[in-house]
Protein backbone atom coordinates (compact mmCIF):
# COMPACT_ATOMS: atom_id res chain seq x y z
CA UNK A 1 0.00 0.00 0.00
CA UNK A 2 1.40 3.39 -0.99
CA UNK A 3 1.84 6.08 1.64
CA UNK A 4 -0.82 8.80 1.79
CA UNK A 5 0.13 12.08 0.11
CA UNK A 6 1.63 14.64 2.48
CA UNK A 7 -0.68 17.21 4.00
CA UNK A 8 2.28 19.46 4.83
CA UNK A 9 5.65 20.01 3.23
CA UNK A 10 8.13 20.96 5.97
CA UNK A 11 11.02 22.92 4.46
CA UNK A 12 14.42 22.97 6.16
CA UNK A 13 17.53 24.76 4.90
CA UNK A 14 20.69 23.48 6.59
CA UNK A 15 24.12 25.03 6.83
CA UNK A 16 26.62 23.87 9.46
CA UNK A 17 24.02 22.97 12.08
CA UNK A 18 25.40 19.66 13.35
CA UNK A 19 25.11 20.62 17.04
CA UNK A 20 21.34 21.11 16.95
CA UNK A 21 20.32 19.29 13.78
CA UNK A 22 19.22 15.93 15.17
CA UNK A 23 16.90 17.59 17.69
CA UNK A 24 15.35 19.75 14.95
CA UNK A 25 14.79 16.86 12.53
CA UNK A 26 13.37 14.54 15.18
CA UNK A 27 10.95 17.23 16.35
CA UNK A 28 9.45 17.16 12.84
CA UNK A 29 9.41 13.39 12.38
CA UNK A 30 7.71 12.92 15.77
CA UNK A 31 4.81 15.28 15.00
CA UNK A 32 1.30 14.11 15.86
CA UNK A 33 0.42 14.85 12.24
CA UNK A 34 2.15 12.02 10.40
CA UNK A 35 1.24 12.82 6.78
CA UNK A 36 4.18 15.08 6.04
CA UNK A 37 7.27 15.32 3.94
CA UNK A 38 10.44 16.84 5.33
CA UNK A 39 12.32 18.45 2.46
CA UNK A 40 15.90 19.31 3.37
CA UNK A 41 18.59 21.03 1.34
CA UNK A 42 22.07 20.96 2.78
CA UNK A 43 23.43 24.30 1.59
CA UNK A 44 27.08 23.32 1.31
CA UNK A 45 27.74 22.48 4.97
CA UNK A 46 31.38 21.96 5.91
CA UNK A 47 30.71 20.27 9.26
CA UNK A 48 29.01 16.94 9.96
CA UNK A 49 25.50 18.09 9.04
CA UNK A 50 25.23 16.11 5.80
CA UNK A 51 26.19 12.81 7.45
CA UNK A 52 23.52 13.33 10.11
CA UNK A 53 20.90 14.10 7.46
CA UNK A 54 21.84 11.07 5.38
CA UNK A 55 21.17 8.85 8.38
CA UNK A 56 17.66 10.24 8.80
CA UNK A 57 16.94 10.03 5.06
CA UNK A 58 17.92 6.34 5.12
CA UNK A 59 15.65 5.65 8.10
CA UNK A 60 12.47 7.57 7.20
CA UNK A 61 11.03 7.77 3.67
CA UNK A 62 9.33 11.07 4.54
CA UNK A 63 12.75 12.76 4.48
CA UNK A 64 13.71 14.11 1.03
CA UNK A 65 17.34 15.22 1.11
CA UNK A 66 19.50 17.00 -1.41
CA UNK A 67 22.81 18.81 -1.09
CA UNK A 68 24.99 21.06 -3.20
CA UNK A 69 27.33 24.05 -2.89
CA UNK A 70 26.46 27.00 -0.72
CA UNK A 71 23.99 29.43 -2.33
CA UNK A 72 22.52 31.26 0.65
CA UNK A 73 19.21 31.24 2.48
CA UNK A 74 16.80 32.97 0.05
CA UNK A 75 17.79 30.83 -2.94
CA UNK A 76 17.72 27.66 -0.84
CA UNK A 77 14.25 28.48 0.45
CA UNK A 78 13.02 29.06 -3.11
CA UNK A 79 14.43 25.68 -4.13
CA UNK A 80 12.57 24.12 -1.21
CA UNK A 81 9.36 25.80 -2.41
CA UNK A 82 9.89 24.27 -5.85
CA UNK A 83 10.39 20.79 -4.38
CA UNK A 84 7.35 20.90 -2.08
CA UNK A 85 4.32 18.85 -3.13
CA UNK A 86 1.79 19.62 -0.37
CA UNK A 87 -0.63 22.54 -0.44
CA UNK A 88 0.57 23.72 2.96
CA UNK A 89 4.20 24.69 3.57
CA UNK A 90 5.79 24.80 7.02
CA UNK A 91 9.13 26.51 7.61
CA UNK A 92 11.52 24.83 10.03
CA UNK A 93 14.95 26.11 10.94
CA UNK A 94 17.72 23.58 11.55
CA UNK A 95 18.53 24.82 15.07
CA UNK A 96 14.99 25.11 16.46
CA UNK A 97 12.54 22.58 17.92
CA UNK A 98 8.91 22.09 16.86
CA UNK A 99 6.57 21.06 19.67
CA UNK A 100 4.75 17.79 18.93
CA UNK A 101 1.38 19.20 17.84
CA UNK A 102 2.67 22.22 15.94
CA UNK A 103 1.68 21.02 12.47
CA UNK A 104 -1.66 19.55 13.57
CA UNK A 105 -2.75 22.78 15.24
CA UNK A 106 -1.74 24.92 12.28
CA UNK A 107 -3.37 22.67 9.68
CA UNK A 108 -6.60 22.63 11.67
CA UNK A 109 -6.64 26.43 11.84
CA UNK A 110 -5.91 26.93 8.15
CA UNK A 111 -8.61 24.46 7.16
CA UNK A 112 -11.10 26.51 9.16
CA UNK A 113 -9.82 29.89 7.90
CA UNK A 114 -9.31 29.81 4.12
CA UNK A 115 -8.77 33.57 4.05
CA UNK A 116 -5.49 33.22 5.99
CA UNK A 117 -2.47 32.74 3.71
CA UNK A 118 0.24 32.70 6.37
CA UNK A 119 -0.02 31.48 9.97
CA UNK A 120 2.54 31.74 12.75
CA UNK A 121 2.38 31.15 16.49
CA UNK A 122 3.76 32.21 19.82
CA UNK A 123 7.07 30.61 20.71
CA UNK A 124 9.48 29.79 23.49
CA UNK A 125 13.01 31.15 23.61
CA UNK A 126 15.73 28.62 24.46
CA UNK A 127 19.48 29.02 24.54
CA UNK A 128 22.34 26.94 23.17
CA UNK A 129 22.09 24.52 26.12
CA UNK A 130 18.32 23.99 25.66
CA UNK A 131 17.54 26.13 28.71
CA UNK A 132 14.14 27.80 28.51
CA UNK A 133 14.35 31.58 28.80
CA UNK A 134 10.74 32.67 28.34
CA UNK A 135 7.69 32.45 26.12
CA UNK A 136 6.90 35.42 23.91
CA UNK A 137 3.34 36.32 22.88
CA UNK A 138 2.54 37.49 19.38
CA UNK A 139 -0.24 39.57 17.80
CA UNK A 140 -3.02 37.23 16.71
CA UNK A 141 -5.20 38.97 14.14
CA UNK A 142 -4.42 40.42 10.72
CA UNK A 143 -5.40 43.91 11.90
CA UNK A 144 -2.70 43.70 14.60
CA UNK A 145 -0.04 41.99 12.52
CA UNK A 146 -0.12 44.21 9.43
CA UNK A 147 0.84 47.49 11.17
CA UNK A 148 3.69 45.74 12.97
CA UNK A 149 5.28 44.20 9.88
CA UNK A 150 4.84 47.49 8.00
CA UNK A 151 6.93 49.09 10.76
CA UNK A 152 9.61 46.39 10.44
CA UNK A 153 8.72 44.22 13.43
CA UNK A 154 8.87 40.43 13.19
CA UNK A 155 5.21 39.84 14.03
CA UNK A 156 5.42 36.38 12.43
CA UNK A 157 8.57 34.42 13.17
CA UNK A 158 9.95 32.42 10.25
CA UNK A 159 10.40 29.06 12.04
CA UNK A 160 6.77 29.27 13.22
CA UNK A 161 5.28 29.94 9.78
CA UNK A 162 2.90 27.80 7.76
CA UNK A 163 1.83 29.13 4.36
CA UNK A 164 -0.42 28.21 1.47
CA UNK A 165 1.71 27.12 -1.47
CA UNK A 166 -0.48 28.77 -4.11
CA UNK A 167 -0.26 32.12 -2.28
CA UNK A 168 3.53 31.92 -2.01
CA UNK A 169 3.77 31.10 -5.70
CA UNK A 170 1.43 33.97 -6.54
CA UNK A 171 3.73 36.54 -4.89
CA UNK A 172 6.89 35.03 -6.34
CA UNK A 173 8.46 33.31 -3.32
CA UNK A 174 11.42 34.70 -1.44
CA UNK A 175 13.28 37.71 -2.81
CA UNK A 176 16.96 37.07 -3.52
CA UNK A 177 17.61 40.78 -2.91
CA UNK A 178 16.33 40.63 0.67
CA UNK A 179 18.95 38.44 2.35
CA UNK A 180 18.51 38.57 6.17
CA UNK A 181 14.97 39.99 5.84
CA UNK A 182 13.53 37.66 3.22
CA UNK A 183 10.89 36.45 5.67
CA UNK A 184 9.57 39.94 6.52
CA UNK A 185 9.51 40.82 2.83
CA UNK A 186 7.48 37.69 2.06
CA UNK A 187 4.97 38.38 4.87
CA UNK A 188 4.49 41.91 3.54
CA UNK A 189 3.72 40.62 0.04
CA UNK A 190 1.49 37.79 1.30
CA UNK A 191 -0.39 40.31 3.42
CA UNK A 192 -1.38 42.10 0.23
CA UNK A 193 -3.28 39.09 -1.18
CA UNK A 194 -4.71 37.54 2.00
CA UNK A 195 -4.82 37.64 5.77
CA UNK A 196 -2.06 36.89 8.26
CA UNK A 197 -2.57 35.31 11.67
CA UNK A 198 -0.82 33.79 14.67
CA UNK A 199 -1.90 31.11 17.09
CA UNK A 200 -1.59 32.06 20.79
CA UNK A 201 -0.01 28.73 21.75
CA UNK A 202 3.77 28.36 21.76
CA UNK A 203 4.44 25.77 19.05
CA UNK A 204 8.17 26.21 18.48
CA UNK A 205 11.27 26.49 20.64
CA UNK A 206 13.31 29.27 19.03
CA UNK A 207 17.00 28.99 19.79
CA UNK A 208 19.26 31.92 20.65
CA UNK A 209 22.93 31.19 20.08
CA UNK A 210 26.04 32.99 18.91
CA UNK A 211 26.24 31.29 15.50
CA UNK A 212 22.72 32.15 14.35
CA UNK A 213 22.31 34.27 11.23
CA UNK A 214 20.28 36.91 13.05
CA UNK A 215 22.92 37.40 15.73
CA UNK A 216 25.82 37.61 13.28
CA UNK A 217 24.23 40.09 10.86
CA UNK A 218 21.96 42.37 12.91
CA UNK A 219 22.94 45.58 11.09
CA UNK A 220 22.41 44.11 7.63
CA UNK A 221 19.14 42.57 8.79
CA UNK A 222 17.81 45.96 9.91
CA UNK A 223 18.89 47.60 6.65
CA UNK A 224 17.16 44.94 4.54
CA UNK A 225 14.06 45.11 6.75
CA UNK A 226 13.91 48.85 6.10
CA UNK A 227 14.18 48.26 2.35
CA UNK A 228 11.39 45.66 2.48
CA UNK A 229 9.14 48.07 4.36
CA UNK A 230 9.90 50.94 2.01
CA UNK A 231 8.95 48.81 -0.98
CA UNK A 232 5.74 47.74 0.76
CA UNK A 233 4.85 51.35 1.59
CA UNK A 234 5.31 52.24 -2.05
CA UNK A 235 3.19 49.33 -3.27
CA UNK A 236 0.42 50.17 -0.82
CA UNK A 237 0.59 53.95 -1.21
CA UNK A 238 1.44 54.51 2.45
CA UNK A 239 3.62 56.98 4.31
CA UNK A 240 5.14 54.44 6.67
CA UNK A 241 7.43 54.76 9.66
CA UNK A 242 10.19 52.24 10.36
CA UNK A 243 10.33 51.39 14.06
CA UNK A 244 12.52 48.27 14.28
CA UNK A 245 15.76 50.13 14.97
CA UNK A 246 16.92 48.27 18.08
CA UNK A 247 18.76 44.97 17.80
CA UNK A 248 17.24 42.09 19.76
CA UNK A 249 20.41 40.01 19.61
CA UNK A 250 23.76 40.96 21.19
CA UNK A 251 26.62 42.27 19.12
CA UNK A 252 30.31 41.50 19.56
CA UNK A 253 30.96 44.32 22.04
CA UNK A 254 30.98 43.75 25.81
CA UNK A 255 28.29 46.33 26.58
CA UNK A 256 25.85 44.73 24.15
CA UNK A 257 26.54 41.26 25.49
CA UNK A 258 26.03 42.50 29.05
CA UNK A 259 22.76 44.21 28.17
CA UNK A 260 21.36 41.09 26.57
CA UNK A 261 22.58 38.80 29.34
CA UNK A 262 20.57 41.00 31.68
CA UNK A 263 17.54 40.93 29.37
CA UNK A 264 17.58 37.14 29.04
CA UNK A 265 18.20 36.75 32.76
CA UNK A 266 15.21 38.86 33.78
CA UNK A 267 13.03 37.19 31.17
CA UNK A 268 13.99 33.84 32.68
CA UNK A 269 13.50 35.06 36.25
CA UNK A 270 10.04 36.46 35.57
CA UNK A 271 9.09 33.23 33.75
CA UNK A 272 9.98 31.13 36.78
CA UNK A 273 13.21 29.80 35.22
CA UNK A 274 15.40 30.61 38.22
CA UNK A 275 18.37 28.39 37.31
CA UNK A 276 18.53 29.99 33.87
CA UNK A 277 18.31 33.42 35.46
CA UNK A 278 21.31 32.58 37.63
CA UNK A 279 23.30 31.47 34.57
CA UNK A 280 22.72 34.83 32.89
CA UNK A 281 23.31 36.78 36.08
CA UNK A 282 26.75 35.19 36.36
CA UNK A 283 27.42 35.88 32.70
CA UNK A 284 26.47 39.54 33.18
CA UNK A 285 28.75 39.79 36.21
CA UNK A 286 31.68 38.28 34.31
CA UNK A 287 31.15 40.78 31.52
CA UNK A 288 30.75 43.86 33.74
CA UNK A 289 31.54 43.06 37.39
CA UNK A 290 31.18 46.70 38.44
CA UNK A 291 27.62 46.94 37.12
CA UNK A 292 25.14 46.43 39.94
CA UNK A 293 22.42 45.00 37.69
CA UNK A 294 24.03 41.59 37.42
CA UNK A 295 24.47 41.37 41.19
CA UNK A 296 20.81 42.31 41.72
CA UNK A 297 19.69 39.61 39.32
CA UNK A 298 21.92 37.08 41.07
CA UNK A 299 20.56 38.07 44.50
CA UNK A 300 16.96 37.77 43.30
CA UNK A 301 17.60 34.41 41.69
CA UNK A 302 19.21 33.02 44.81
CA UNK A 303 16.52 34.34 47.14
CA UNK A 304 13.66 33.45 44.77
CA UNK A 305 12.19 36.88 45.40
CA UNK A 306 9.43 38.16 43.13
CA UNK A 307 9.78 41.80 42.07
Amino acid sequence: MSAPPPRVSVMMAVYNSERYLAQAVESVLKQTLRELELIIIDDGSTDGSLAILQQYAAQDPRVRLSHRENRGIPQTRNELLHLATAELLAVMDSDDVALPDRLEQQVTFLQAHPEVVCLGSAFELIDAQNRRITSLPVPLEDAEIQPQILAGHAAIFQPCAMMRRDAVQQVGGYSLAMTQAEDLDLWLRLGEIGKLANLPESLVKYRLHANSVSEQDCALQRQKALEACQQAWQRRGLAGKFEATDAWRPGADRDSQHRFAMQYGWWAFNSGERQTALVYALKAIRLCPSHMGGWKLLRCGLSKAII
